[in-house]
Order: C-alpha cells, then sequence, then structure tokens
C-alpha cells in the first residue's frame, strides 16, 4: 500500500526522519562503546584494570560480542515472528524496547549486568533495519525503495561521523553510563516520531516464522552470509579496539580517540557511496577487490598506526574500504534469497554483526594473550583473507551470475549498511 500518493512529500521525509532517528541510537550504541572500553573496564573491573589493564580491556571487549550475539539471535527470529503484524506498530515496539533496554545499560551496577543489557539491545538491532526498509519503501512508493532506505541508513551514517565520537567524548568526561543515557533518549524520541509520523502499513497475515526461515535452505544464502561475518570480522577486530591503539600504540592522548573515530565514520560515509556506485557497475569485481582492499589496509594499520596522523589517515581508508563492500554484500545477499527479502535484510545485520563478535572476540583475546594492541590489525587482516577466499568460492559456484550481476535483478535494491 503506498502512501506516497495522500500524503504530502513533507509528510514522507517526516515519516523517514523519524525512522532515521532511531538508526542513528542504533549506530551510535553499537559502536559508541568501542571508544570507552578503557573507562568501562576501569569501572566495573577494577581489580583487574589495577592487575592488568590489558586484560581488562580485553575482557571489556565481550560487551561488544555481547551485543552482537543478540543482533545475530534477534534478527531472523525477530523479524520472522512481527512479518504479519502491521509494520508501523511493530516499528514503534522495537522504537520503545530499544529505549528500555540501553536506559539498562545506564543503571545495571556490574559487569555481568551491563552484559545481560547490552544483548538485550541487540536482538531488536536486526528487526529494526530490516522492516524499517518496507516502510520506507512504502512512504516512498515503487521505484524508491533504495532511496528510502539509503535515508534511514544516514541516520547509521551520522552516528558514526558524529554521535559515536561525541558520545565517546562526554562518556571521557562525566562517565561513560552518559553516553548510553544520551542513546535511551534518542530512542525515546525515535518512538515518539514514528508513532506520530509513519503512517500506518500492514504487515503479511499469511507468513510465519517457518516459512520465512526458509530461506536458511539456499547454499548461496549461507556463503554471503559468511562473506559479511568472517570478511567484516577484520574490521571490527580493530574498531573494537581503537581507543588503546590511539593512546598506547601512536602515544596520543585520550582527546584524539573520538577525532580517529570521526575518520573511520568519514571514511564509511564514502564507502558507502562508493560502493553503492561500483557495485550498480560490476557487483563481483567489487567485492573480490573490496575484500582484498580491507585485507592490505588492515595489514599497513599493523605495521604503521605508531604515529598518530598515519593512524588516523589508514582508520578513514580502513572504514572507507569497509563500507565499499556493504552495498555490494547487502545487494547479493539480497539476489540470492529469493521471496524473502524482509528476513534476507535482517539477516544481513546477523551476518554483519557475527563479525562484530568474532573481531571483538578474536581482538580482544591476543590483547589478553600479551601480543600488543596491534595484533588485532593482524587478525583483522587475517579474517579478510579469509573472506576473500569465501567470495570466491561463492562466485566460482554462482555459475552464470556475472551477467546478472551486471544486469541487475528487479525489486533487489541496495539497501546499504549495517
Amino acid at each position: 500500500m503506498n502512501h506516497s500518493s495522500t500524503g504530502s512529500r513533507g509528510a514522507a521525509m517526516m515519516a523517514l526522519l523519524s525512522l532515521a532517528i532511531g538508526s542513528f541510537g542504533i549506530g551510535m550504541t553499537e559502536f559508541v562503546i568501542m571508544g570507552l572500553l578503557p573507562d568501562i573496564a576501569r569501572d566495573l573491573l577494577p581489580s583487574l584494570w589495577s592487575a592488568s589493564p590489558e586484560e581488562a580491556i580485553g575482557q571489556t571487549g565481550i560487551l561488544i560480542s555481547l551485543y552482537a550475539l543478540g543482533v545475530v539471535i534477534g534478527a531472523p527470529t525477530i523479524a520472522g515472528l512481527v512479518a504479519r503484524f502491521p509494520r508501523h506498530r511493530v516499528m514503534i515496539g522495537l522504537a520503545i524496547a530499544l529505549t528500555v533496554f540501553n536506559a539498562l545499560t545506564v543503571l545495571m551496577p556490574t559487569f555481568e549486568l551491563v552484559g545481560m543489557s547490552r544483548f538485550l539491545a541487540g536482538l531488536p538491532h536486526g528487526a529494526y533495519f530490516g522492516i524499517g526498509a518496507l516502510v520506507a519503501a512504502d512512504v516512498l512508493g515503487p521505484g524508491r525503495r533504495a532511496q528510502g532506505v539509503a535515508f534511514i541508513l544516514t541516520g547509521l551514517t551520522i552516528a558514526n561521523v558524529v554521535g559515536v565520537p561525541v558520545g565517546t567524548f562526554l562518556g571521557q568526561q562525566w562517565g561513560w553510563r552518559v553516553a548510553f543515557l544520551i542513546v535511551a533518549i534518542v530512542f525515546a524520541v525515535a518512538a515518539a516520531s514514528i508513532a506520530l509520523f509513519v503512517p500506518a502499513h500492514p504487515g503479511e497475515p499469511g507468513r510465519t516464522l517457518r516459512s520465512e526461515l526458509g530461506v536458511f535452505r539456499i547454499g548461496q544464502v549461507w556463503l554471503t552470509l559468511g562473506i559479511g561475518a568472517i570478511g567484516f570480522g577484520g574490521f571490527f577486530a580493530v574498531y573494537s579496539y581503537v581507543a588503546p591503539l590511539v593512546t598506547d600504540v601512536a602515544g596520543a592522548p585520550a582527546w584524539a580517540v573520538p577525532l580517529v573515530l570521526i575518520a573511520v565514520g568519514v571514511g564509511m560515509t564514502v564507502g558507502n557511496l562508493l560502493g553503492g556506485y561500483l557495485a550498480d557497475r560490476d557487483l563481483r569485481l567489487t567485492m573480490l577487490i573490496g575484500m582484498t582492499g580491507l585485507a592490505a589496509v588492515l595489514a599497513l594499520l599493523a605495521l604503521l598506526s605508531f604515529q598518530i596522523v598515519l593512524l588516523g589517515a589508514l582508520a578513514f581508508a580502513v572504514g572507507l574500504v569497509s563500507s565499499v563492500l556493504s552495498p555490494a554484500i547487502q545487494t547479493r545477499l539480497m539476489d540470492v534469497a529469493g521471496d524473502n527479502q524482509s528476513i534476507a535484510a535482517a539477516m544481513n545485520h546477523s551476518a554483519l554483526n557475527i563479525g562484530n563478535s568474532l573481531g571483538a572476540f578474536l581482538g580482544g583475546a591476543v590483547i589478553a594473550l600479551g601480543w600488543g594492541f596491534t595484533a588485532p590489525a593482524w587478525v583483522g587482516a587475517i579474517l579478510a583473507v579469509i573472506g576473500l577466499g569465501i567470495t570466491a568460492v561463492a562466485l566460482r559456484a554462482d555459475r552464470g551470475g556475472a551477467e546478472g550481476d551486471r544486469a541487475g535483478h528487479p525489486g533487489n535494491e541496495r539497501v546499504g549498511v549495517a
């Protein structure tokens, strides 16, 4: 049901802006923790911090993994369970859940309880983006699906450029919990805005969780999810431990951490736009070159991050190259998922957050082993090489896919990044 014909352009933009506020909150809650790991470790693990700051930071990285695990479990499950309900009401419910669970992160007193709150906060993440994509398509009407979703996802992009660095700075100055208080407020505003401005949008009464999960019987879906999960683990292995790279390896003051995060965010913004352009022309080549470039940039980061200017430039490059891959992987997943478009959109976030969890865990493990704060970059490069191998296998197995990729697939427009 297309509401673009019955509402003004201003009303459509207000609906998209309401959804974008929520995506801003999601980008902030997912990534702001990475620049605050030392602060959280010092507060929640004081004994371990006194004995070994490196080990405390490595253990605190588990909080990133728990959030990502919540996304992985929640994205397909929630998307499948709520497919039959009116989507505008589902979006309100998801925004309220995100408000409550992030407020719990502010209030929980112990490391274990904060970990629980991070897992819960991750559950609605993928469903919010997957269902939000369908609502955006309805708001703008046929033929403009990618435009609507891209507008929503600008919230996530802006979060990386503005929200995460600002939240990191405020968290360093006033305590890490302040950052998550801001996140909870953002989600409360999103819930109210969606209730006020997003038009009614029916669900699909015939869809069930069982029918939606039929997408898992498609082999190419698994390979594409593997590309995102393993390859993007390389990005998250580094991004999760930006703070100690800046302060301990490059020897810069703590206030430089938000600046490096801004560099990553700007790189992601440019990379997403560039990746969409390149993927529209040659999806397969974009995936192969992008994953190769990610491995190379991560290796350079491991070698050259001792100087803050080089670190900033390479952080920009890591953000750019990884986000070049995002539209390509998303488009391919939509192409190979058949009729299961909505759950495919949600599953993309599951895959990328498996990468988030894997990268954060392995990066924390090598730090805890005493291999230094550049070790996660080497881990990332290895994961990117494995991702390149999976990409080659998937494309080789997809016989005749080259022509289809270049020609495009009707109805499978690009939906953007995680």
